[in-house]
């Protein structure tokens, strides 16, 4: 999900996965929608009214709060978010990023954690909120120091 800025510019605010919600803030009464989603591979979309995910809801318990759970994971994750870039520094946001990749997506091979992903370093500068120059000086730390070994597409976490 990307927002504006008022001089054009564009912020990167998250990256969604497969099975993800976009928009369920409207449920809470958001009016206009001040993000947009773009579609870095190929993706299928359920578009529905608010209207009628309202009357799915009334109708359907379970649905309900599967909901209410997705809006109240997203809030706390912002919560964190903003914590940490508030009060932490780049190397501290970075390495919570990764636990937070690990916990999202990693297979376990020789007692190191694998994550697969899809981000570039660009996005990771911007989701942590910190240039892409410093970013690599950041994962090359990481990596002297033995404790993750990257690619394209992949950080090994050798010491968790």
């Amino acid at each position: 999900m990307v927002q504006y800025t008022n001089e054009g510019d564009e912020v990167l605010k998250a990256i969604l996965s497969r099975g993800e919600v976009f928009g369920e803030m409207a449920l809470l009464g958001e009016e206009k929608r001040n993000e947009v989603a773009l579609a870095a591979d190929t993706v299928s979309l359920c578009p529905i009214s608010i209207e009628d995910l309202q009357e799915m809801m009334r109708k359907n318990r379970d649905l309900s709060l599967h909901i209410y759970k997705i809006i109240g994971w997203r809030i706390k994750k912002l919560e964190r978010r903003l914590e940490l870039l508030f009060f932490k520094d780049a190397k501290t946001r970075l390495l919570a990023f990764i636990k937070d990749l690990a916990h999202e997506n990693s297979t376990i091979q020789n007692n190191q954690t694998i994550i697969k992903h899809h981000y570039t370093q660009q996005d990771i500068a911007n989701l942590i909120a910190t240039s892409r120059p410093t970013l690599n000086i950041l994962l090359n730390e990481l990596k002297e120091d033995g404790i993750i070994e990257f690619n394209r597409g992949e950080i090994k976490i050798i010491v968790y």
